[in-house]
């Protein structure tokens, strides 16, 4: 377990001076190393031409001692730059207010903190805790699988109901979904629903004298949650629950369906209409027997593709279906309670503190929802910046709800980050508003920075008051390495 940061700029202090003192004493021994080496070179006698001696052909010669510190200068280069990096860190301070925090660590090793163990509200930044642990439960090689059942066909004739069985996909989608503007951040890495009704006709079926029925059976039916704001159902995330079809939408009608089994079904009838296969029932909702065959399935790409759709384009209804998923994988019930118990468990157990930590739901929507930087950032630590949870983050200026922001900045296509808002009106009452940004930021010669910054404030979702945190968290974060590289040090 990583040990707990302190708040305020006077502990920093005191560390950034005891760390910097063994670094000043390695720099004067380095140079008085040096010179030892320099004054030994001079000393060496010149040869008598005078007397033939066979020689091998000439090397080139390193003029450095055998005891110079530049001999370990990477670890030197390595001490030097962190010194500067946490002097560069305390610019921070007094940009953030007693409600938010700030911690920044260079490859595990804490750099700089402000109120790290502060409770704030992490808005969106919630999504990090359910990518790390679905990649530590359910497993990079996890796929989702979307089933359809039904009696078997007679002739290409379906005599009965046939249920689309929802696995929990949150990116199952009709090959329209992703062109259709109708979400900022479109889908990607879809499962088509068009190929599942492709397969479907590759195994007989031409007709279903029956109704397709949708079965989200697997999760139970909360498709909104209480605590979140006012005007987030039905609009920021839900309806949701194991059957989910372009997120509860069907061709045609740009209005989310009251019912995500419903509207998924009829989604699957319009587009078996497009193969040529006749539905005389329509659509409808149910619960599949439990022995009625298989007629066709799809599975989805392996559980990054989820990872990144939601941590790229923060899609609040993957995060609440990956709950329940965990939920599922952990205790065999598919319900909120039981995912996000499962995250704080193995969270926990993966030796974090998790004080003062609250969970409301997965998206961050809830208002419920409480975390400390400290916590965060050893999650982050946890998972590594070449995780599933580092690679499915947005690229600053590049991708998902980073694609516009820090363009023409130094860590433009290489930082990986997650943002976070909530506006939280009326502005004058808690809770606050919230804005966060946490992720990585790879350095030369490997490693990374991980980085977290959760602002609450009542107007701090607004860009005359967080952009100018960011700006100077993008400066701190460019400022490593500041020192001499390694090459500089090194033996010559």
């Amino acid at each position: 377990m990583n040990a707990r940061r302190q708040s305020g700029a006077g502990p920093l202090v005191v560390l950034t001076i005891a760390a910097l003192i063994p670094a000043l004493l390695l720099w004067a021994i380095w140079r008085w190393a040096d010179g030892e080496a320099a004054a030994a070179d001079d000393a060496v006698p010149e040869t008598d031409s005078s007397v033939p001696v066979a020689t091998e052909p000439a090397q080139p010669a390193l003029s450095t001692g055998l005891l110079s510190m530049r001999r370990t200068a990477g670890e030197l280069s390595r001490r030097l730059n962190v010194v500067a990096f946490q002097d560069a860190a305390t610019s921070m301070t007094p940009l953030i207010n007693d409600r938010s925090c700030s911690a920044i660590s260079l490859d595990g090793t804490d750099v700089g903190a402000v109120n790290a163990d502060t409770i704030v509200i992490p808005a969106s930044n919630q999504k990090i805790l359910v990518a790390a642990v679905a990649e530590d439960v359910l497993g990079n090689d996890f796929r989702y699988t979307t089933r359809v059942v039904g009696p078997q066909p007679s002739g290409g004739v379906v005599s009965g109901d046939v249920y689309l069985v929802g696995g929990g996909d949150p990116l199952l989608s009709g090959e329209w979904y992703p062109e259709s503007n109708l979400d900022r951040n479109p889908v990607f890495d879809i499962t088509s629903l068009d190929q599942l009704a492709r397969n479907l006709v590759a195994a007989g079926v031409t007709r279903i004298d029956g109704t397709v029925r949708g079965d989200g059976s697997r999760y139970d039916d909360e498709y909104y949650i209480d605590s979140w704001g006012e005007g987030v159902a039905g609009i920021e995330a839900g309806p949701y629950d194991a059957l989910l079809v372009n997120d509860a939408r069907v061709q045609g009608d740009d209005q989310r369906g009251s019912d995500p089994n419903e509207a998924g079904a009829r989604e699957f009838v319009r587009i078996l209409a497009e193969q040529g296969v006749v539905v005389s029932g329509g659509s409808g909702t149910g619960v599949a027997p439990g022995d009625v065959p298989e007629l066709a399935s799809i599975e989805s790409q392996p559980l990054p593709s989820a990872i990144a759709e939601m941590l790229t384009n923060s899609d609040n209804n993957t995060a609440e279906m990956m709950v329940k998923e965990i939920g599922v994988a952990v205790s065999g019930q598919g319900t909120r309670e039981a995912g996000l118990n499962a995250i704080a468990a193995t969270i926990a157990g993966w030796g974090i503190d998790t004080t003062g930590m609250v969970l409301g739901d997965g998206s961050g929507l809830s208002l419920d929802n409480r975390i400390s930087c400290a916590t965060l950032l050893d999650v982050l630590q946890y998972s590594t910046y070449d995780s599933s949870v580092g690679a499915g983050m947005a690229i600053a200026g590049e991708t998902g709800t980073l694609s516009d922001i820090f363009t023409d900045t130094p860590v433009a296509g290489r930082m990986r980050a997650k943002t976070g808002t909530l506006n939280n009106p009326p502005f004058d009452q808690d809770p606050p508003a919230v804005k966060a940004l946490s992720g990585y930021l790879p350095v030369d010669g490997g490693g990374a920075i991980e980085f977290v910054l959760i602002l609450n404030g009542p107007t701090i979702s607004d860009q005359s008051e967080y952009r100018q945190v960011w700006a100077e968290l993008v400066n701190v974060l460019n400022s490593f390495p500041a020192v001499a590289s390694p090459a500089a040090l090194g033996p010559r």
